[in-house]
């Protein structure tokens, strides 16, 4: 089965062929890429993947015959029901446009769009760390903290695409503000999140004359990153080290609110728990420990993402896999 995916975000979109074999594999066989700075409108950029579309198909020696559906992944807010991107905040522009809509009738072909964290989610399901689940959480927890919910088999958006905003839930009356709200789940858990805590932590040290390896003055507070801290950390600097306890220790609060009221098989998260999951793992078991209710704990495995750097091309594909599904239970029934 042949599929195109889109892949829309705010610095770089691609258009991608993906084959789904009979083994049950998602390959990418052919991609294209650019910037999505370079138009100047929406329409403009939709008319390129028209064009790009077209292109890698014949490139491939395929016709559009020979596809079977196209799947988008983009951040929202969008409707994935009606198929209409409702003004994310990374893509200043894209309001009220009918993606799916404007596609179907350029290309002829089934078109399916979810937010990123779902696509995501799909990916993971289907063809990473959480094959062969029935229920299972995708956490992002990279720029932000989102979540894809797989849910008795499918995946779960609710009654308008605002499901599984798991980062806007306060995990405490204070901290570092993510999602709006000082003291939530991406305040604590994102990479922003820990910039803030961490810059918080130096200037602590630095007011009172001592040294932070990673930040040499308050001039460079702003330079402070996730990374830079997990460099620190793997190099056994205490303060680095404080950092990301503090964060393991409300990732487990936040994932106890998860395994308590969606009592998942796994929980997969992305990102930064993939690069820095043993700096993490301590704390986030010690919560999990004291916060969540044993039998839910019991059954639900915590795994990084398996599908890493790929995941973004393997998740708007994932969406035109999911669609193709769809339609093909359909026409048995």
């Amino acid at each position: 089965m042949n599929l195109i995916g889109i892949d829309i975000g705010g610095t770089k979109c691609a258009v991608l062929l993906g084959e789904l074999t009979e083994t049950g594999e998602l390959k990418v066989t052919d991609k294209t890429r650019y910037r999505t700075a370079d138009y100047p409108s929406p329409l403009a950029l939709i008319e390129q993947f028209s064009k790009d579309i077209e292109a890698i198909i014949a490139a491939n020696n395929l016709t559009i015959r020979d596809i079977a559906t196209i799947g988008i992944s983009c951040g929202g807010p969008l409707d994935s029901k009606k198929g209409i991107i409702l003004s994310p905040p990374n893509l200043p522009g894209w309001d009220e446009i009918h993606i799916v809509e404007i596609l179907e009738k350029k290309l002829k072909l089934p078109v399916a769009i979810q937010n990123d964290a779902n696509a995501c989610a799909l990916a993971e399901w289907k063809f990473g760390a959480g094959r062969g689940t029935q229920n299972m959480v995708f956490l992002t927890f990279g720029t932000g903290m989102g979540s894809g919910l797989i849910l008795n088999g499918k995946l779960y958006s609710g009654t308008n695409d605002n499901a599984g905003e798991v980062g806007h839930l306060r995990l405490d009356r204070l901290g570092p503000v993510g999602y709006g709200k000082a003291g939530s789940f991406e305040g604590f858990c994102s990479g922003g999140g820990i910039a803030q805590l961490a810059r918080t932590k130096a200037l602590e040290k630095l007011q009172m004359g001592e040294k932070v390896s990673f930040c040499n003055s308050l001039d460079e507070l702003q330079n402070i990153s996730a990374l830079s801290v997990a460099e620190a950390a793997n190099n056994g600097d205490k303060l680095a080290l404080e950092i990301y306890e503090i964060c393991g220790s409300y990732l487990g609060k936040g994932l106890s609110v998860i395994i308590d009221i969606l009592n998942p098989e796994c929980i997969v998260i992305g990102s930064i728990f993939v690069r820095s999951a043993k700096l993490l793992i301590r704390s986030m078991e010690k919560a999990i420990e004291k916060e969540a209710l044993p039998l839910a704990r019991k059954v639900c495995r915590i795994v990084p993402a398996e599908l890493e750097e790929t995941i973004g091309d393997i998740a708007s594909l994932s969406v035109a896999a999911d669609k193709a599904m769809t339609l093909t239970n359909l026409q048995s029934i």
